[in-house]
C-alpha cells in the first residue's frame, strides 16, 4: 500500500511541474497605439498554448473608442458664418475632426440658394457610411438616412450638410472592420475662405473705425495650434496711407517664417530673440487666418491659427 501511495505522489508532481511549463509558453505583446498626444502603450497578453481543450485564450484588445484622443474641433473666438452670410460658389476650407482616425484630406464647400454642403475627401477607406448625428441615432435608423461613400481615383468621399462654418456638429461613421459607430465631432473651418465669398465683409476695417495714419498699440488674442503658444499683447499698430501693419511677437524663438493669404513673411527679429513678424492687418473683430513655421520639435511644421485685433482697445 505505502509503495502505491508514492507512485501515486510522484505522479502528482510530475502533472504539477508539466503544468508549471505551460506558462513558459505564454507571451505577451505590447502594441504601441500612436495618437494626437504622443504614443500610448496598450497591452495584450495571448496564450499561445491554449487551455487543456486546446483553444486560444486572449484577452479583449482596447478599442479606437478608449485608445484615440478626442479633440477640441472649435478654437476660442471662432464665430459662426452662416450660408446667408456667403455668395453660391464652390471653396475650398479645411475641417477639424475630433479623432486622429477620421482623417480628411481635403475639403470643398458649396454654397447654393442658401445652403452648404462639404464634400470630403478621406485620408482611409475605413468607413462606409455616416451619419449626421450620434452613433446611437443613426443605429436607429434606416441605410437610405445614412450618407454612403462615393469612391473617386481610388479615395472615399462623403457629402456632408453644414448648417454653419465655425461650429461643432456631430457626425457618426460606420467602421468596415468593426461593423460598428464611432461618435465624432466635426467643425468645418472658415478661415481659409476668400473675403470674395462674403456677401459683406465679417470685420471692421481701417476706414470703417476711422483711423488716421500713426502708431498705436491694440489688444490682440491668438488661437489654434497646441495652444501652449502666445504672442505679446498689446501689440504695435501702424497705420500709413490706410493700410494697418502689427508687429507680433510670439512667446518662442523658433517660428522662421508665417504665411498670410500665400505671402511669406520673414521674422524681423534678431537671432536668440523670440520671434518677431511685420504683418499686415486686414480687419478688426474677427479672427484672422495667420500659419507660422515652428522648428521646435523633431521636424519643421507649419501650424494654424488666427489672430484677432480688438478695435475697442486701440490707442
Amino acid at each position: 500500500m505505502k509503495k502505491w501511495k508514492l507512485v501515486f505522489l510522484c505522479a502528482a508532481v510530475l502533472t504539477a511541474a508539466a503544468g508549471c511549463g505551460k506558462n513558459s509558453d505564454t507571451t505577451t505583446g505590447t502594441t504601441a497605439v500612436v495618437t494626437e498626444a504622443g504614443t500610448e502603450k496598450v497591452t495584450t497578453e495571448n496564450s499561445e498554448s491554449g487551455n487543456e481543450a486546446g483553444t486560444e485564450e486572449k484577452t479583449e484588445p482596447k478599442t479606437e473608442k478608449t485608445t484615440v484622443m478626442q479633440v477640441e474641433v472649435v478654437s476660442e473666438g471662432m464665430v459662426p458664418v452662416t450660408p446667408d452670410q456667403l455668395k453660391d460658389g464652390t471653396y475650398e476650407i479645411t475641417v477639424k475632426s475630433s479623432s486622429s482616425m477620421f482623417s480628411i484630406e481635403s475639403c470643398t464647400l458649396t454654397v447654393q440658394e442658401g445652403k452648404m454642403t462639404a464634400k470630403m475627401t478621406m485620408g482611409g477607406t475605413g468607413y462606409l457610411y455616416i451619419f449626421p448625428g450620434t452613433g446611437e441615432e443613426a443605429e436607429g435608423k434606416t441605410e437610405a438616412e445614412y450618407i454612403p461613400f462615393v469612391e473617386e481615383g481610388g479615395k472615399h468621399t462623403f457629402t456632408f450638410p453644414v448648417t454653419a462654418l465655425n461650429q461643432a456638429v456631430p457626425c457618426a461613421a460606420f467602421s468596415k472592420k468593426k461593423e460598428s459607430w464611432y461618435d465624432r465631432e466635426l467643425c468645418f473651418e472658415a478661415t481659409a475662405l476668400p473675403m470674395e465669398a462674403y456677401k459683406e465683409l465679417p470685420y471692421k476695417t481701417v476706414e470703417d473705425l476711422s483711423l488716421k495714419d500713426g502708431t498705436y498699440t491694440v489688444e490682440v488674442t491668438l488661437s489654434g495650434g497646441s495652444g501652449r503658444a502666445s504672442v505679446e499683447s498689446p501689440a504695435e499698430l501702424k497705420i500709413e496711407q490706410g493700410v494697418a501693419t502689427a508687429k507680433i511677437i510670439w512667446s518662442s524663438s523658433k517660428y522662421d517664417f508665417c504665411m498670410i493669404n500665400g505671402e511669406k513673411y520673414e521674422p524681423v527679429s534678431a537671432e536668440g530673440e523670440n520671434s518677431a513678424f511685420l504683418i499686415p492687418v486686414a480687419g478688426f473683430d474677427y479672427p484672422l487666418p495667420i500659419q507660422a513655421d515652428t522648428t521646435a520639435m523633431s521636424e519643421a511644421h507649419l501650424i494654424d491659427y488666427t489672430l484677432q485685433f480688438d478695435s475697442n482697445s486701440i490707442k
